[in-house]
């Protein structure tokens, strides 16, 4: 394989994530008015750990000591396999957002005139943006195959936990019985095992 397609090959999950972020940053606008937000420390509580567990995959690898040793056997199998559930989980997300529309919200956020969405991915996960994301974190540590890989998907499930939580409290405050109901309809999570 030439150094070029190699290159090419090896920035696929990089590109995938800034693709992402630019579209999470130009889907910001257009939004409901904010009823409710969670405080800077609440926010802090779930984005300081997520911050953390994407930062793994950006130092350098020899600044990381053990934590850059690999879990499992490098090839490209397992990176293309990541690759794959990078994609999934980020067209995921996208999906997802579609379906809340100006419901949206970076924090844990009630809008005014907030609706509860049960369309869509919602129809089954009650988070499925932390699903998406959660997906793009194991495919990004299967092609990275190593530990700081692992880490961070512990992170990250850590912090989107910690963010769902609250959001839960926040949903069942506002819907009462409707969002109990869905609840009991759906996943937190992952579908069968949260």
């Amino acid at each position: 394989m030439n150094s070029l397609l190699r290159t090419l090959l090896l920035d696929l999950i990089p590109l995938l994530w800034l693709v992402w972020l630019l579209y999470w940053w130009l889907g910001a606008g257009h939004l409901k008015a904010v009823a409710r937000r969670e405080s800077p420390l609440q926010g802090a509580s779930h984005g300081i750990p997520l911050v953390l567990a994407a930062l793994l995959f950006l130092l350098p690898g020899r600044d990381l000591g053990a934590l850059a040793a690999p879990f499992m056997a490098r090839s490209w199998t397992g990176y293309g396999i990541g690759v794959v559930l990078v994609a999934l989980g980020l067209a995921f997300t996208v999906q997802a957002r579609r379906h809340l529309g100006a419901n949206w919200s970076g924090t844990v956020t009630l809008k005014q005139a907030h609706s509860l969405i049960r369309s869509g991915p919602y129809r089954h996960i009650r988070h499925p943006i932390y699903t998406g994301i959660l997906l793009a974190f194991v495919g990004s540590a299967l092609a990275l195959a190593e530990w700081r890989g692992v880490l961070a998907v512990l992170l990250a499930a850590m912090a989107l936990i910690i963010k769902l939580r609250r959001e839960e409290r926040w949903m069942l405050q506002c819907f009462g019985a409707d969002y109990a109901a869905y609840r009991k309809a759906s996943w937190a999570l992952l579908p069968g095992l949260y």
